[in-house]
Protein backbone atom coordinates (compact mmCIF):
# COMPACT_ATOMS: atom_id res chain seq x y z
CA UNK A 1 0.00 0.00 0.00
CA UNK A 2 1.52 3.41 -0.77
CA UNK A 3 1.50 5.57 2.03
CA UNK A 4 -1.00 9.12 1.03
CA UNK A 5 1.23 11.65 -0.52
CA UNK A 6 0.77 15.96 -0.73
CA UNK A 7 2.50 17.12 -3.67
CA UNK A 8 2.93 21.47 -4.39
CA UNK A 9 2.06 21.79 -7.81
CA UNK A 10 3.83 25.24 -9.35
CA UNK A 11 2.34 26.11 -12.72
CA UNK A 12 4.59 28.99 -13.43
CA UNK A 13 4.33 30.69 -16.93
CA UNK A 14 3.57 30.53 -20.10
CA UNK A 15 1.93 27.19 -20.94
CA UNK A 16 3.28 25.77 -17.35
CA UNK A 17 0.03 26.04 -16.00
CA UNK A 18 -1.67 23.84 -19.16
CA UNK A 19 1.02 20.94 -18.76
CA UNK A 20 0.69 20.73 -14.97
CA UNK A 21 -3.07 20.15 -15.33
CA UNK A 22 -2.49 17.84 -17.66
CA UNK A 23 -0.25 16.04 -15.75
CA UNK A 24 -2.35 16.22 -12.11
CA UNK A 25 -5.20 14.52 -14.16
CA UNK A 26 -3.37 11.36 -15.38
CA UNK A 27 -1.57 11.56 -11.47
CA UNK A 28 -5.35 11.41 -9.75
CA UNK A 29 -5.93 8.59 -12.35
CA UNK A 30 -3.07 6.53 -11.64
CA UNK A 31 -4.11 6.94 -8.00
CA UNK A 32 -7.14 5.99 -8.44
CA UNK A 33 -5.92 2.75 -10.57
CA UNK A 34 -3.00 2.02 -7.81
CA UNK A 35 -5.38 2.88 -4.89
CA UNK A 36 -3.19 5.74 -3.02
CA UNK A 37 -4.67 8.53 -1.68
CA UNK A 38 -3.16 12.16 -3.01
CA UNK A 39 -3.49 16.10 -1.84
CA UNK A 40 -2.22 18.43 -4.43
CA UNK A 41 -1.80 22.06 -3.54
CA UNK A 42 -0.73 24.95 -5.76
CA UNK A 43 1.73 27.81 -5.15
CA UNK A 44 3.06 30.73 -7.65
CA UNK A 45 6.61 31.05 -8.79
CA UNK A 46 8.17 33.07 -11.72
CA UNK A 47 6.73 35.90 -13.49
CA UNK A 48 3.01 34.80 -12.00
CA UNK A 49 4.27 35.34 -8.62
CA UNK A 50 6.44 38.69 -9.32
CA UNK A 51 2.87 40.23 -10.65
CA UNK A 52 0.65 38.94 -7.54
CA UNK A 53 3.56 39.33 -4.90
CA UNK A 54 6.89 41.66 -6.37
CA UNK A 55 9.00 38.57 -5.34
CA UNK A 56 9.78 35.42 -7.95
CA UNK A 57 9.62 32.67 -4.72
CA UNK A 58 6.96 33.82 -2.26
CA UNK A 59 7.94 32.42 1.25
CA UNK A 60 4.51 30.54 1.17
CA UNK A 61 5.68 28.93 -2.24
CA UNK A 62 9.06 27.80 -0.60
CA UNK A 63 7.24 26.31 2.71
CA UNK A 64 4.70 24.57 0.45
CA UNK A 65 7.67 22.92 -1.41
CA UNK A 66 9.24 22.16 1.62
CA UNK A 67 6.28 20.61 3.62
CA UNK A 68 5.38 18.33 0.37
CA UNK A 69 6.73 15.10 -0.36
CA UNK A 70 7.22 15.97 -3.88
CA UNK A 71 7.29 19.49 -6.08
CA UNK A 72 5.79 19.43 -9.53
CA UNK A 73 6.77 22.44 -11.70
CA UNK A 74 5.67 24.06 -15.04
CA UNK A 75 8.02 26.35 -16.14
CA UNK A 76 9.19 29.83 -15.25
CA UNK A 77 10.08 32.74 -17.78
CA UNK A 78 7.90 36.12 -19.75
CA UNK A 79 9.23 37.74 -22.73
CA UNK A 80 8.98 41.32 -20.92
CA UNK A 81 12.39 40.81 -19.35
CA UNK A 82 14.04 40.07 -22.44
CA UNK A 83 13.62 43.29 -23.07
CA UNK A 84 15.45 44.51 -20.01
CA UNK A 85 18.26 42.53 -19.48
CA UNK A 86 19.52 45.15 -16.49
CA UNK A 87 15.79 44.20 -14.45
CA UNK A 88 16.28 43.24 -10.82
CA UNK A 89 13.71 41.26 -10.10
CA UNK A 90 13.53 38.26 -13.03
CA UNK A 91 11.44 35.07 -12.98
CA UNK A 92 14.52 32.43 -13.20
CA UNK A 93 15.62 34.00 -9.62
CA UNK A 94 12.88 32.24 -8.72
CA UNK A 95 13.68 28.69 -9.99
CA UNK A 96 17.42 29.42 -8.45
CA UNK A 97 16.59 30.20 -5.44
CA UNK A 98 13.97 27.12 -5.08
CA UNK A 99 16.82 24.46 -5.83
CA UNK A 100 19.40 26.18 -3.49
CA UNK A 101 16.55 26.39 -0.65
CA UNK A 102 15.69 22.96 -1.43
CA UNK A 103 19.47 21.41 -1.51
CA UNK A 104 18.15 20.33 -5.00
CA UNK A 105 21.66 19.51 -6.11
CA UNK A 106 21.56 16.52 -8.89
CA UNK A 107 19.45 17.20 -12.20
CA UNK A 108 18.78 14.03 -13.44
CA UNK A 109 17.51 13.95 -17.27
CA UNK A 110 16.91 11.23 -19.20
CA UNK A 111 16.92 10.90 -22.54
CA UNK A 112 15.21 8.02 -24.49
CA UNK A 113 13.40 8.00 -27.71
CA UNK A 114 10.40 6.21 -28.40
CA UNK A 115 10.52 3.85 -31.78
CA UNK A 116 7.20 5.78 -32.88
CA UNK A 117 8.87 8.98 -32.74
CA UNK A 118 12.41 7.90 -34.63
CA UNK A 119 11.48 9.97 -37.73
CA UNK A 120 10.54 13.29 -35.73
CA UNK A 121 14.55 13.61 -34.93
CA UNK A 122 16.22 15.63 -37.03
CA UNK A 123 19.27 13.43 -37.02
CA UNK A 124 18.83 10.09 -39.09
CA UNK A 125 17.09 7.39 -37.25
CA UNK A 126 19.85 4.91 -37.82
CA UNK A 127 22.15 7.07 -35.21
CA UNK A 128 19.23 7.75 -32.97
CA UNK A 129 17.78 4.42 -33.02
CA UNK A 130 17.86 2.82 -28.96
CA UNK A 131 19.30 5.74 -27.29
CA UNK A 132 19.14 5.92 -23.77
CA UNK A 133 21.25 8.30 -21.88
CA UNK A 134 20.86 9.32 -18.30
CA UNK A 135 22.48 13.31 -17.45
CA UNK A 136 23.65 14.10 -13.84
CA UNK A 137 23.90 17.95 -14.11
CA UNK A 138 24.80 19.38 -10.88
CA UNK A 139 22.34 21.90 -9.86
CA UNK A 140 23.53 24.35 -7.13
CA UNK A 141 26.89 25.35 -8.08
CA UNK A 142 28.95 26.92 -11.25
CA UNK A 143 28.63 29.98 -12.61
CA UNK A 144 24.60 30.28 -11.91
CA UNK A 145 25.60 30.51 -8.32
CA UNK A 146 28.94 32.07 -7.86
CA UNK A 147 30.12 35.14 -6.42
CA UNK A 148 31.19 38.00 -6.98
CA UNK A 149 28.53 38.49 -10.29
CA UNK A 150 28.25 42.03 -11.12
CA UNK A 151 29.05 44.74 -13.29
CA UNK A 152 31.58 47.14 -13.12
CA UNK A 153 33.53 50.31 -14.76
CA UNK A 154 29.84 52.28 -15.00
CA UNK A 155 28.30 49.31 -16.58
CA UNK A 156 30.64 48.56 -19.26
CA UNK A 157 32.15 45.24 -17.17
CA UNK A 158 30.73 42.52 -16.31
CA UNK A 159 31.44 39.58 -14.07
CA UNK A 160 30.28 36.35 -13.33
CA UNK A 161 32.36 33.49 -11.15
CA UNK A 162 32.63 29.70 -12.54
CA UNK A 163 33.24 28.01 -8.83
CA UNK A 164 33.14 24.50 -7.59
CA UNK A 165 33.98 22.82 -4.11
CA UNK A 166 34.98 19.54 -4.11
CA UNK A 167 32.06 18.22 -1.95
CA UNK A 168 29.79 19.73 -4.74
CA UNK A 169 31.45 17.59 -6.92
CA UNK A 170 31.53 14.34 -4.92
CA UNK A 171 27.75 14.37 -3.47
CA UNK A 172 26.65 14.05 -6.88
CA UNK A 173 29.36 12.37 -8.56
CA UNK A 174 28.55 8.87 -5.99
CA UNK A 175 25.36 9.56 -7.89
CA UNK A 176 26.20 9.42 -11.13
CA UNK A 177 28.49 5.92 -10.15
CA UNK A 178 25.34 4.63 -8.43
CA UNK A 179 23.33 5.21 -11.43
CA UNK A 180 26.16 3.27 -14.03
CA UNK A 181 26.54 0.87 -11.50
CA UNK A 182 22.71 -0.14 -12.37
CA UNK A 183 22.83 0.73 -15.61
CA UNK A 184 25.88 -0.74 -18.13
CA UNK A 185 29.11 0.51 -15.70
CA UNK A 186 29.68 3.11 -18.14
CA UNK A 187 30.03 6.71 -17.06
CA UNK A 188 31.33 9.72 -19.26
CA UNK A 189 32.33 12.91 -17.16
CA UNK A 190 32.83 15.95 -19.20
CA UNK A 191 34.35 19.06 -18.61
CA UNK A 192 36.82 21.62 -19.98
CA UNK A 193 39.70 20.72 -17.91
CA UNK A 194 42.20 22.12 -20.66
CA UNK A 195 41.57 25.62 -19.82
CA UNK A 196 39.62 26.18 -16.40
CA UNK A 197 40.75 25.61 -12.78
CA UNK A 198 37.06 24.27 -11.75
CA UNK A 199 37.18 21.83 -14.28
CA UNK A 200 40.54 20.60 -13.23
CA UNK A 201 38.77 20.17 -9.40
CA UNK A 202 35.87 18.48 -11.29
CA UNK A 203 38.09 15.81 -13.35
CA UNK A 204 40.69 15.29 -10.21
CA UNK A 205 37.46 14.36 -8.01
CA UNK A 206 35.81 12.20 -10.07
CA UNK A 207 39.43 10.50 -10.81
CA UNK A 208 39.76 9.94 -7.30
CA UNK A 209 36.15 8.79 -6.87
CA UNK A 210 36.46 6.56 -9.35
CA UNK A 211 38.82 3.79 -7.31
CA UNK A 212 35.61 3.46 -5.05
CA UNK A 213 33.63 1.98 -7.99
CA UNK A 214 36.02 -0.23 -9.65
CA UNK A 215 33.18 -1.65 -11.53
CA UNK A 216 32.32 1.30 -13.40
CA UNK A 217 34.10 2.51 -16.54
CA UNK A 218 34.79 6.25 -16.42
CA UNK A 219 35.79 8.32 -19.33
CA UNK A 220 36.58 12.32 -19.65
CA UNK A 221 35.82 14.50 -22.25
CA UNK A 222 35.82 17.75 -23.17
CA UNK A 223 32.50 19.79 -23.33
CA UNK A 224 33.00 20.88 -26.80
CA UNK A 225 33.95 17.14 -28.00
CA UNK A 226 30.94 15.72 -25.91
CA UNK A 227 28.51 18.41 -27.95
CA UNK A 228 29.92 17.50 -31.22
CA UNK A 229 30.36 13.45 -30.13
CA UNK A 230 26.05 13.80 -28.96
CA UNK A 231 24.92 14.55 -32.31
CA UNK A 232 27.62 12.59 -34.05
CA UNK A 233 27.56 9.18 -31.89
CA UNK A 234 25.02 9.23 -29.14
CA UNK A 235 24.58 5.88 -28.53
CA UNK A 236 28.41 5.73 -26.98
CA UNK A 237 26.86 7.48 -23.61
CA UNK A 238 25.26 5.92 -21.19
CA UNK A 239 25.43 7.88 -18.25
CA UNK A 240 26.83 11.46 -18.42
CA UNK A 241 27.78 13.63 -15.47
CA UNK A 242 28.73 17.43 -15.64
CA UNK A 243 28.66 20.85 -14.20
CA UNK A 244 25.85 23.29 -14.23
CA UNK A 245 26.52 25.25 -17.02
CA UNK A 246 27.97 22.71 -19.15
CA UNK A 247 24.91 20.36 -18.46
CA UNK A 248 22.48 22.95 -19.05
CA UNK A 249 23.25 23.40 -22.83
CA UNK A 250 24.12 19.75 -23.67
CA UNK A 251 21.02 18.49 -22.62
CA UNK A 252 18.84 21.15 -24.56
CA UNK A 253 21.48 19.62 -27.18
CA UNK A 254 20.50 16.34 -26.40
CA UNK A 255 16.78 16.95 -26.51
CA UNK A 256 16.99 17.18 -30.52
CA UNK A 257 17.58 13.55 -30.46
CA UNK A 258 14.41 12.84 -29.42
CA UNK A 259 12.50 14.79 -31.64
CA UNK A 260 11.43 17.60 -29.28
CA UNK A 261 11.47 19.42 -25.81
CA UNK A 262 8.21 18.36 -25.10
CA UNK A 263 8.78 14.68 -24.86
CA UNK A 264 11.62 15.15 -22.27
CA UNK A 265 11.18 15.09 -18.40
CA UNK A 266 13.61 15.84 -15.58
CA UNK A 267 14.24 15.11 -11.72
CA UNK A 268 15.88 17.71 -9.66
CA UNK A 269 17.05 15.91 -6.04
CA UNK A 270 18.44 16.62 -2.84
CA UNK A 271 19.43 14.80 0.64
CA UNK A 272 15.45 15.58 1.36
CA UNK A 273 13.22 17.40 -1.46
CA UNK A 274 12.55 16.58 -4.49
CA UNK A 275 11.27 18.34 -7.77
CA UNK A 276 10.18 17.04 -11.25
CA UNK A 277 9.68 19.16 -14.50
CA UNK A 278 9.51 19.03 -18.18
CA UNK A 279 12.92 20.52 -19.44
CA UNK A 280 10.85 22.95 -22.03
CA UNK A 281 10.75 26.42 -21.42
CA UNK A 282 7.60 28.57 -20.55
CA UNK A 283 7.01 29.03 -24.42
CA UNK A 284 4.98 32.29 -24.43
CA UNK A 285 4.15 31.96 -27.95
CA UNK A 286 1.76 28.94 -28.00
CA UNK A 287 0.54 29.81 -24.56
CA UNK A 288 -3.20 29.71 -23.93
CA UNK A 289 -3.42 28.09 -27.68
CA UNK A 290 -4.11 24.63 -26.10
CA UNK A 291 -1.60 23.14 -28.03
CA UNK A 292 1.33 22.38 -25.74
CA UNK A 293 2.70 19.04 -25.64
CA UNK A 294 1.98 17.64 -21.69
CA UNK A 295 4.20 14.32 -22.38
CA UNK A 296 7.07 15.60 -20.59
CA UNK A 297 5.13 16.55 -17.73
CA UNK A 298 3.42 13.56 -17.82
CA UNK A 299 6.41 11.52 -17.83
CA UNK A 300 8.06 13.83 -15.19
CA UNK A 301 5.41 12.24 -12.54
CA UNK A 302 6.61 9.00 -14.18
CA UNK A 303 10.40 9.87 -12.04
CA UNK A 304 8.12 11.69 -9.46
CA UNK A 305 7.05 7.70 -8.40
CA UNK A 306 10.22 6.33 -8.86
CA UNK A 307 12.28 8.40 -7.22
CA UNK A 308 10.58 9.74 -4.42
CA UNK A 309 7.97 7.12 -3.78
CA UNK A 310 10.27 4.25 -4.67
CA UNK A 311 7.44 2.39 -7.30
CA UNK A 312 9.65 1.54 -10.04
CA UNK A 313 6.65 -0.76 -11.83
CA UNK A 314 3.95 1.94 -11.67
CA UNK A 315 6.57 4.68 -13.28
CA UNK A 316 6.94 2.16 -16.51
CA UNK A 317 3.71 1.81 -16.77
CA UNK A 318 2.78 5.08 -17.31
CA UNK A 319 5.89 5.49 -20.01
CA UNK A 320 3.65 1.75 -21.81
CA UNK A 321 0.79 4.32 -21.55
CA UNK A 322 2.20 7.11 -23.31
CA UNK A 323 3.90 4.71 -26.08
CA UNK A 324 0.22 3.04 -26.68
CA UNK A 325 -0.59 6.13 -27.46
CA UNK A 326 2.08 7.03 -29.43
CA UNK A 327 1.83 3.99 -31.31
CA UNK A 328 -1.82 4.63 -32.15
CA UNK A 329 -0.40 7.21 -34.14
CA UNK A 330 -1.70 10.25 -31.92
CA UNK A 331 0.55 13.20 -31.66
CA UNK A 332 0.85 16.75 -30.14
CA UNK A 333 2.09 19.28 -33.07
CA UNK A 334 5.33 19.81 -31.92
CA UNK A 335 6.28 15.74 -32.92
CA UNK A 336 3.52 15.21 -35.39
CA UNK A 337 5.28 14.25 -39.34
CA UNK A 338 3.94 15.94 -42.42
CA UNK A 339 1.97 12.31 -42.76
CA UNK A 340 0.30 12.43 -39.95
CA UNK A 341 -3.19 12.57 -40.46
CA UNK A 342 -4.86 15.85 -39.32
CA UNK A 343 -7.09 13.86 -36.81
CA UNK A 344 -4.41 12.68 -35.26
CA UNK A 345 -2.87 15.72 -34.63
CA UNK A 346 -4.37 16.57 -30.86
CA UNK A 347 -4.26 19.26 -28.70
CA UNK A 348 -3.27 19.38 -24.82
CA UNK A 349 -7.02 18.11 -23.31
CA UNK A 350 -7.12 15.70 -26.03
CA UNK A 351 -3.83 14.00 -25.88
CA UNK A 352 -4.40 13.97 -22.02
CA UNK A 353 -7.77 12.52 -22.24
CA UNK A 354 -6.12 9.61 -24.99
CA UNK A 355 -3.70 8.82 -21.90
CA UNK A 356 -5.91 8.67 -19.32
CA UNK A 357 -8.49 6.49 -21.46
CA UNK A 358 -5.62 4.26 -21.55
CA UNK A 359 -5.01 3.98 -17.89
CA UNK A 360 -9.14 3.74 -16.75
CA UNK A 361 -8.82 0.01 -19.12
CA UNK A 362 -8.87 -2.65 -16.52
CA UNK A 363 -7.21 -4.98 -19.71
CA UNK A 364 -4.37 -2.67 -19.54
CA UNK A 365 -1.92 -3.92 -16.91
CA UNK A 366 1.79 -3.45 -15.32
CA UNK A 367 3.97 -4.96 -17.99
Amino acid sequence: MIPAKTITILPGDGIGAEVTHAARQVLEAIANRFGFKLKTQTALIGHEAIVATGKPLPEETLAACKAADAVLLGAVGHPMYDLDPSAKIRPEQGLLALRQDLGLYANLRPIQLFDELLDASHIKAETVKGVDILFFRELTGDVYFGQPRERRDNGNTALDTMIYSRYEVERIAHKAFVAAQQRSGRLCSVDKANVLESSRLWRETVQQLAKQYPDVQVTHMYVDNAAMQLIKNPRQFDVVLTGNMFGDILTDLASELSGSLGMLPSASIGDQHSLYEPIHGSAPDIAGLGVANPMATILSIALMLEISWQQADIGQYIRQVVDLVLKEGYRTRDIAESHTPPHKILGTTAITERIIDKIEQPALTLI
